[in-house]
């Protein structure tokens, strides 16, 4: 035992012992007594800190709810309703809109699969339309504008090209048609990456571009040398 432990057990055991206890003051009786309960072996049992911040954190939130069930309607039990409700609308939005879509981006490339003529695309696009089918559609007579502008040497074939790059490269050679072009190579994006959906609208825009591309003779005076193979 400390010396502080010995100092406050001696006068207890002066005072019962029969002997006249020792008379302290307060402020010596207080410091003694403080010493002695600073003694490690008083707190062998003291929850760590640890556990004392997880006490206070539950505590925390056993606050939180009794204060949200005093200004809930029907008190824990209106609470529980409450938070059901909630749950039920979230999970019937999800159910609704389905998993969300990433944004939209111009990282994706124009051609995913093995290499067709332009011929074979518009006939694709139009058996989509048929169906009513607009995002297949749209993205195949997207592809048949590109893969006719290649056929046209209009654009070097390239693997990995994007809509954007064939608009704004199909754009230098055909100037008349560059904002027609953008809108088309935006759309194609916006259905194939950004999870929106087309409509017969925008499957006409792009079959009425592909036509008119294939009347439209190239500014090649315009354009860059390396533009035309």
């Amino acid at each position: 035992m400390s010396g502080a432990g010995g100092f406050i057990t001696a006068q207890l055991l002066n005072g019962t012992s029969g002997q006249p206890p020792v008379d302290i003051g307060r402020d010596p009786a207080r410091e003694a007594a403080h010493r002695e309960l600073s003694d490690p072996a008083y707190h062998q049992n003291d929850p760590s800190l640890l556990q004392r911040a997880l006490n206070a954190f539950w505590d925390w939130v056993g606050s939180l709810f009794d204060s949200a069930s005093g200004a809930t309607p029907g008190g824990p039990l209106g609470l529980i309703v409450i938070a059901v409700v909630v749950f039920a609308l979230i999970a019937a939005l999800w159910w609704r809109l389905g998993t969300p879509q990433r944004t939209a981006t111009s990282g994706g490339t124009v051609f995913d699969d093995r290499p067709r003529s332009a011929a074979e695309h518009r006939t694709t696009a139009e058996a989509h339309a048929a169906a009513r089918r607009w995002n297949e559609a749209v993205q195949e007579r997207m592809r048949a504008i590109v893969r006719s502008l290649e056929e046209r040497a209009l654009l070097d074939p390239r693997p990995g090209r994007t809509a954007d790059e064939a608009a704004a490269e199909a754009g230098r050679t055909l100037p008349g048609h560059t904002d027609r072009l953008r809108a088309a190579a935006r759309t194609f994006d916006d259905v194939t990456y950004g999870g929106r959906a087309a409509d017969e609208a925008a499957y006409i825009r792009l079959r009425d571009l592909d036509q008119d591309l294939t009347r439209t003779k190239p500014a090649l005076s315009d354009a860059p040398r390396g533009a035309v193979a």
